[in-house]
């Protein structure tokens, strides 16, 4: 992803400029310049989190999100037969809050923290301000450290976590027409300056665009690739299988390819334009993890899932966390403590609509998983 930096100029003006000198863009690039504009992307500007934001993630929810996903690494770090150095990794760590949480509740694994160097992988200079504070409480020396892209993490075992990042990566759609695949591309509507979507006239040059699972896509149907997600779990999985180590995702998504349409914005709890007002509104599409355990399975690793969201939290015991959270807590605390729970676990609520896969390398065994 390269976001240009157009001065202060608006998005909306950057994108129209662009399209009329060159042409119609791909969906992908409209994404990547209305999330990661230098100046005007929606995550490199603002923070989106929170009841006062677009959008409450699993860890704002309640910690007990965080501290069973550091107890998990902790976990296999034992398995990892405890090196001395261990890379611990979370790629889009939105306010810090989960990595705050896995970090106090992991304290409780003799040994872990001083083999913990922690990394950070954010392009956001707002909510890297807001992750050094929420880690202030960390050892010294530890870190954090922060990076741009994933290939900057330094070399050596890894346990890595991606809570809702996926489903944020540029996205390529393409339409079955009788003439082939032809891509959705995102150009001017004629007499203003807003946006639509067009096909290309011509069908993707290349036979491979498109992966077999897709064959039998009906005419007019339209299918979602992310190149972005598979190059990234394609690395971290190599990274896994060389250097030991395990890597958690957790979104929402699907789990059998087939055509889909799934890309929507959202800005202030509710549904948003896609093509109004660009950096202004999270932009996001559901992840395809039959395409991606395909793709981590390729590049050597061992994968584990999908399974729900509930489903991996009630194994890894948030009912027994709950439980003790409610020791001595006020009414009120109690209820929200079931309330969230009930919404991050159940069946009705996030617990169904998100997933999770874990990849690791052939000898460990992630918690939470069924046996293979």
């Amino acid at each position: 992803m390269g976001p240009t930096d157009n001065g202060g100029a608006s998005l909306t003006d950057h994108l129209t400029a662009t399209i009329r000198d060159s042409g119609p863009i791909s969906v992908a690039q409209y994404m990547c310049e209305a999330l990661v504009n230098q100046s005007h992307g929606y995550y490199t500007t603002r923070d989106p989190f929170g009841l006062e934001g677009d959008f409450i993630t699993a860890p704002e929810v309640s910690q007990m999100f965080g501290e069973l996903i550091g107890l998990w690494c902790a976990d296999l770090w034992l398995q990892m037969d405890r090196p001395a150095i261990v890379n611990l990794v979370e790629i889009g760590p939105g306010r810090g809050t989960l990595m705050a949480d896995a970090w106090r509740a992991s304290q409780a694994q003799l040994g872990f923290h001083e083999a913990v160097h922690l990394h950070l992988v954010d392009v956001s200079p707002t909510l890297r301000a807001l992750q050094e504070r929420a880690l202030v409480d960390t050892r010294p020396g530890s870190g954090p450290h922060w990076h741009h892209e994933f290939p900057e993490v330094p070399d050596g075992p890894i346990l890595l976590i991606a809570n809702e990042l996926l489903d944020a990566l540029p996205i390529h759609q393409y339409q079955r027409m009788t003439t082939g695949w032809h891509e959705r591309l995102v150009d001017i509507t004629p007499g203003s300056d807003t946006f639509r979507l067009v096909l290309s006239p011509e069908p993707a040059e290349s036979p491979y665009a498109i992966p077999d699972t897709f064959a039998g896509t009906p005419i007019g149907a339209v299918v979602e690739l992310c190149p972005a997600a598979e190059a990234l779990v394609s690395h971290i999985t190599e990274r896994c299988v060389a250097r030991g180590g395990a890597a958690l995702f957790v979104d929402y998504g699907y789990t059998e390819s087939g055509p889909h349409e799934t890309l929507q914005g959202v800005r202030r709890h509710a549904g948003h334009p896609v093509f109004e007002q660009p950096g202004t509104a999270d932009l996001c599409a559901h992840v395809d993890f039959a395409r991606l355990c395909a793709v981590a399975g390729a590049a050597g690793g061992t994968v584990w899932g999908p399974i729900g969201q509930g489903d991996l939290l009630r194994a890894l015991g948030i009912h027994a966390r709950a439980a003790r959270l409610k020791q001595g807590a006020s009414s009120q605390q109690t209820i929200d403590i079931d309330a969230a729970v009930e919404r991050l676990a159940g069946s009705a609520k996030m617990g169904a609509l998100f997933k999770a896969i874990a990849v690791t390398n052939q000898h460990l065994k992630p918690a939470g998983f069924p046996a293979r």
